[in-house]
């Protein structure tokens, strides 16, 4: 896995999924494959009997005998009609059931992945894989699986039918499908690396778009107009680039093939005149084996087609099955903590190839207690509150919650013990109700209401239209930052976490309502520990203690009170922000 993408499955790893799919509907897939043979055995009687025909009138027999052949002709060609019809509908329904355990698996394997590999792909990666990727897998399996299917089935038969006439047109009709093996392999060989490449390009455009568009009003305050439109043009670019050389194999191959279909025909016709006139062969043969070879036209060139096709839906089941080799989260029997204490020993962290943000900070945080991080941008309280959460683990030292390492802790364990709730939100489509049953399905009107009480939310949701069952997001009532930001603290109540880290989280909410917000939330989880990693200093007025970041140091711990009287660095924070700085 490299830092900019999710990992991406070797060819080994998509046939064992491959298989896997199929061995889930077997049945399915069994009973497609016969009625696929049976089709493609009905649909070979057609050129035996046109030559028996051809031999029939040669020999000077009756009208009587030429139509007994043709009726045979016409039920062995209404028999291969109703037998492909119903192979498939088949085929289609087995392509959506297994559609559909795709899907479920991508979204269980995405929802088992921890935070910060999540974060460090990006969301264009993850979201192209999830949109594009499953949706080309989709119609591979819609409409390419049975096709292919189908036509690999009458090709094979077709083959062995020339054979059975004659082993050596059948010998000479190989030799001639040669150059499109040749074209074949040509091109397999260049085909997954470019439309892997052509696939990560999209990943890159969709990333950037989706930054872009969530920083919008960033890139107008520090004017990045022009830096992210030169970027967007990069990675646009290097799609096109990629496209064009798919493009460029597709334009190689499909008419090295096309040339390639008339061979076989005019070899058997040349070879079969041939013999014929040397009294070896009938004529009946002889077109009998040309309409067969004639015949693999249509199904060999629906085979070329969904190979290319499937070379696309291979690089794009490969990111799909991909995510089977991302790291997961810990599974849900992990050690249990003693208790809700928390301990920060010797952690040192840093991103990637940065330079270390925290250098040996050392922290305890008692249960119960509510603890205050301050300190300037960039002094590394976003990046400790990450790491208390679990959501990034620490380049050396331990995080550990009542002995246990927070790493160590299964999900639904670790939401249970601590939840982190920043300034980023998400209003989920669906009713007020469904956004806070995420949190807890069980819980009822009565909770929902005092959990929307406990931020100050149920005023607002009282005056929507249908209560907690107004629709949000499209569509539906739209909700402001602040409003948005209180349905997630209210998720929080509800999921009554030990420990609750707000990592400025009611920075979208005005002064007077986010003050009145922390020390509600503050009042219903009383007896729960609550750090909070703010710039606003009430709330290290309000808090147990006050711990001081500075250029990934932890510089300072104590009560507001002892650290005022200490006149150090929280000291000039206090007066300068409470404005009574002394002269």
């Amino acid at each position: 896995m490299t830092s900019g993408h999710l990992p991406v499955a070797e060819p080994a790893d998509v046939r064992h999924a491959a298989l896997r799919l199929i061995k889930a509907d077997k049945r399915a897939f069994t009973a497609a494959l016969a009625l696929n043979a049976l089709a493609a055995v009905a649909g070979l009687a057609g050129p035996w009997l046109l030559g028996r025909i051809i031999d029939e009138v040669r020999n000077g027999d009756g009208v009587s005998a030429v139509d007994r052949l043709a009726l045979v002709l016409l039920v062995c060609a209404l028999a291969e009609l109703l037998l492909a019809r119903w192979a498939r509908f088949v085929g289609h329904r087995f392509g959506e059931r297994t559609l559909a355990r795709v899907r479920e698996e991508f979204v269980d394997r995405t929802l088992a992945l921890p935070a910060s590999v999540v974060e460090r792909a990006g969301t264009g990666d993850l979201t192209a894989r999830g949109t594009a990727d499953v949706a080309t897998v989709g119609t591979t399996l819609r409409d390419a699986g049975p096709d292919l299917l189908i036509n690999s089935v009458r090709c094979l038969f077709a083959l062995v039918a020339v054979f059975v006439l004659d082993p050596l047109l059948g010998v000479l009709g190989v030799l001639c499908l040669t150059p499109i093996w040749c074209a074949l392999r040509w091109y397999l060989r260049r085909a997954r690396d470019g439309y892997l490449a052509e696939g990560a390009a999209t990943s890159d455009v969709a990333e950037i778009v989706a930054a872009t568009a969530s920083g919008a009003r960033t890139v107008e305050a520090l004017r990045l107009e022009k830096r992210r439109i030169g970027a967007s043009r990069d990675a646009l670019e290097t799609s096109r680039r990629t496209r064009f050389h798919t493009l460029y194999l597709r334009s190689v191959f499909f008419p090295a093939v096309e040339v390639s279909y008339v061979l076989p025909v005019a070899g058997v016709l040349i070879i079969g005149g041939v013999l014929h006139a040397h009294g070896s062969m009938s004529l009946g043969a002889v077109v009998a084996a040309a309409l067969y070879l004639q015949q693999l036209t249509s199904p060999l060139d629906q085979i070329l087609v969904r190979v290319e096709q499937l070379q696309s839906s291979g690089a794009s089941f490969a990111r799909v099955e991909g995510l089977a080799r991302a790291p997961r989260a810990t599974e849900a029997d992990s050690p249990v903590p003693a208790d809700d204490r928390i301990d920060v020993t010797d952690v040192r962290y840093s991103y990637g190839r940065g330079g270390e943000v925290l250098h040996g900070v050392d922290l305890t945080v008692r249960p119960g207690e509510r603890l205050a991080v301050v300190g300037p941008s960039g002094a590394g309280k976003t990046t400790l509150s990450r790491l208390l959460a679990g959501v990034d683990a620490p380049s050396a030292g331990t995080v550990t919650v009542g002995g246990v390492p927070v790493m160590d802790l299964g999900p639904e364990q670790l939401r249970r013990q601590v939840v982190l709730v920043t300034q980023e939100h998400h209003v989920f489509l669906g009713t007020v109700r469904d956004n806070l049953l995420i949190a807890e399905p069980l819980a009822g009107d009565e909770e929902l209401w005092s959990a929307l009480a406990a931020v100050g939310a149920d005023t607002w949701v009282r005056e929507l239209p249908d209560g907690l069952d107004t629709a949000l997001g499209d569509g539906g009532w739209r909700t402001d930052g602040s409003q948005a930001q209180q349905l997630a603290l209210a998720r929080v109540v509800l999921a009554d976490p030990h420990t609750l880290i707000l990592d400025e989280a009611t920075a979208l909410l005005d002064p007077t309502t986010a003050r009145h917000t922390e020390r509600a939330l503050a009042a219903v989880l009383e007896g729960r520990t609550v750090i909070a990693i703010a710039h606003r200093l009430h709330t290290a007025h309000d808090a147990d203690r006050v711990a001081v970041m500075e250029d990934g140091l932890l510089t300072e711990l104590g009560t507001h009170e002892e650290l005022v009287t200490a006149d150090g660095a929280y000291a000039a924070l206090w007066h300068s922000w409470h404005g009574d700085r002394p002269t």
